[in-house]
């Protein structure tokens, strides 16, 4: 195979992508309409992922040169990577709800990345099930806001005592 200035440039720019990509989740599209395709690609771009096929010895090369180790027994046959530099949840969550609502066999998840490590499919429907950045970050504060909203009703507390007691002995003294 002669390596053109053309294959350099796109294995340069999957490794630029690999690099930068938080997310991303190799698929095998065999099989897919092209009305399904691009409907999974419209779901993926308003999302903010870039769904991209590249040639497998290409995407090898890009992968090892981009030091990300195991990626090479999940690159046979036709292989679609979708990636996201900002979110590494996104890829999963949109292919794994889009392989439920259509009730694909076509669709099928080869393996993801994410931070640089790859994972499998097990790996890719457990990132897949996690709920939405901004749960995650509603109960992890509300985890911290707990201990303090009850150290504030124990405070309250001994003032809410302190004043039943004053009126007791005001009803007290009232009564005598």
């Amino acid at each position: 195979m002669a390596v053109t200035q053309e294959k350099l440039q796109t294995v340069a720019e999957i490794k630029e992508k690999l690099s930068a990509t938080k997310g991303a989740v190799l698929t095998n599209y065999r099989g897919l309409t092209v009305a399904q395709d691009t409907k999974l690609r419209r779901k993926l771009r308003e999302a903010g992922v870039e769904y991209r096929v590249f040639k497998n010895t290409m995407t090898r090369i890009a992968a090892k040169e981009a030091g990300i180790e195991g990626l090479d027994s999940y690159l046979e046959g036709p292989t679609a990577i979708a990636m996201s530099s900002t979110d590494p949840v996104a890829p999963a969550k949109i292919i794994s709800d889009f392989i439920k609502e259509n009730k694909l066999q076509a669709l099928e998840v080869k393996a993801g990345l994410v931070e640089g490590k790859v994972i499998d499919v097990a790996g890719v429907k457990a990132l897949s099930s996690l709920p939405p950045k901004e749960v995650l970050v509603a109960r992890v504060l509300a985890g911290m806001q707990s201990p303090i909203a009850g150290f504030v009703n124990v405070l309250a507390g001994n003032l809410r005592n302190l004043v039943y007691a004053l009126e007791a002995v005001r009803k007290q003294k009232e009564s005598a």
